[in-house]
């Protein structure tokens, strides 16, 4: 299918563009640009499907380095369907899956698996550090790479034993595969400082070894000043955060839909991230999206499992609490929600809008406010602290490989 989306405003950070225009999709690649003094390779000839966005945001898949498609063996909070269905109508056409999954996703066979059952997005593994993520034996790093995982991670834990994390960074270098490390002191759980110390005691381990770190969902302001520094210092590391760390204090974790882990932090950690979201310290926002049942969710905050879900808000709250709050400029939150991502998972091809780059497109109306509607989600979790808050960046047309995969073009 060759589309052309006219009539939008098409911003893209890798080619300092930001232009009214036509943007054209050809044999799943982009094939030129038409704006306002610009011209951008070449237009086939052919029939073309035009589609008329009426000067809405057009800019690069949004690509989220971390969800919970929990799809094997724990379907009934979601799927590979209704989880691809999400992002997509969230705007991401690529996604990373993290593999605390039942079985757990720590051999290239089950690498092949999820990709063999890909939903119309990107949907990549991220393979686990150790065998079912027990700590004690390390997975085979370099073949889940060669079998395509985008990835290592112990998400949902932390390698405890240093010693093992080191052979885990050392065997990452030589496969050239990323580590996504989630950051928890088991003595320090839900704290701070734990999480603190293991983002400190990692970035030593992946400096030794010379591995690529990137650090998951950082909430507190004290990793934030270790993470300052060691890329002052010339550390080759990265790092996210999530909407709901930029948003909400502690202050909100009184229901279920406020639990998550890391927990919500201080207001003082809640400015900390947004300073680091503007001064480049943190690189990328992911969702952590992680679906629960409703039963699993609202039995009181103590007794309710971590996780939140993001898929479907992580662009609207971001626009809203950051672009419309004067903290970031547009071009700033396109980088963290897509070209970093791209840049952190080595993958030329998207995270842009170069021409001869992937059709994985998302069209964006942040000019008409919504409110953020659970009953509505593609998901099966309904489990959202953003419920009824207002915002600005409703996904209208989402474009995959040259697929149209989500169109709420009224």
């Amino acid at each position: 299918m060759n589309l052309c989306i006219v009539n939008g405003r098409i911003v893209d950070p890798t080619q300092n563009l930001d232009a009214v225009g036509e943007l054209y999709l050809a044999e799943g690649r982009v094939a030129a640009i038409r704006a306002e003094n610009v011209s951008l390779g070449e237009i086939p000839a052919g029939e073309w499907e035009r589609i008329d966005v009426k000067g809405a945001l057009v800019m690069p898949g949004l690509i989220d380095l971390h969800v919970h498609f929990r799809d094997p063996g724990f379907t009934y909070k979601e799927d590979m369907k209704t989880g691809s269905a999400a992002a997509a109508a969230g705007g991401f056409t690529t996604v990373c899956m993290m593999p605390n999954l039942k079985p757990v996703t720590d051999t290239p066979a089950a690498v092949k698996d999820l990709h063999s059952r890909q939903e119309g997005i990107n949907a990549l593994a991220v393979g686990a550090i150790t065998m079912g993520q027990k700590g004690t034996e390390l997975a085979d790093i370099k073949g889940m790479k060669e079998a395509g995982a985008c990835a290592i991670s112990e998400d949902g834990r932390s390698v405890a034993d240093a010693g093992m994390m080191l052979k885990a960074f050392r065997a990452a270098a030589e496969a050239d595969i990323p580590v996504f490390d989630h950051t928890e002191d088991d003595a320090l759980l839900g704290t701070e400082a734990g999480e603190a110390c293991l983002a400190a005691r990692d970035l030593i381990l992946a400096r030794d070894a010379g591995a690529k770190l990137h650090l998951c969902h950082i909430s507190a302001k004290l990793s934030l000043d270790f993470i300052r520094a060691a890329k002052a210092a010339g550390y080759d590391v990265t790092a996210e955060t999530a909407p709901h760390y930029f948003v909400f204090d502690k202050s909100r974790a009184t229901h279920g839909h406020f639990k998550m882990n890391p927990p919500l932090r201080t207001a003082d950690d809640v400015k900390a991230v947004i300073e680091a979201v503007k001064d480049g310290t943190i690189d990328a926002i992911a969702t952590d999206h992680a679906p629960h049942s409703r039963e699993e969710k609202e039995q009181g905050y103590e007794k309710a499992m971590n996780g939140v879900i993001g898929l479907e808000t992580s662009f609207p709250v971001s626009y809203t609490a950051l672009v419309k709050a004067g903290h970031i400029s547009l071009f700033r939150l396109v980088e963290l929600m897509s070209s970093n991502g791209a840049k952190i998972l080595r993958d030329e091809n998207r995270g842009t809008l170069k021409v001869g780059a992937a059709a994985d497109v998302a069209v964006l109306d942040v000019e008409t406010p919504f409110t953020v509607d659970p009953a509505a989600f593609r998901s099966k979790g309904r489990n959202t602290p953003f419920a009824g808050m207002e915002v600005y960046g409703k996904t209208l047309l989402t474009v995959c490989g040259g697929n149209i995969v989500f169109n709420d073009m009224q």
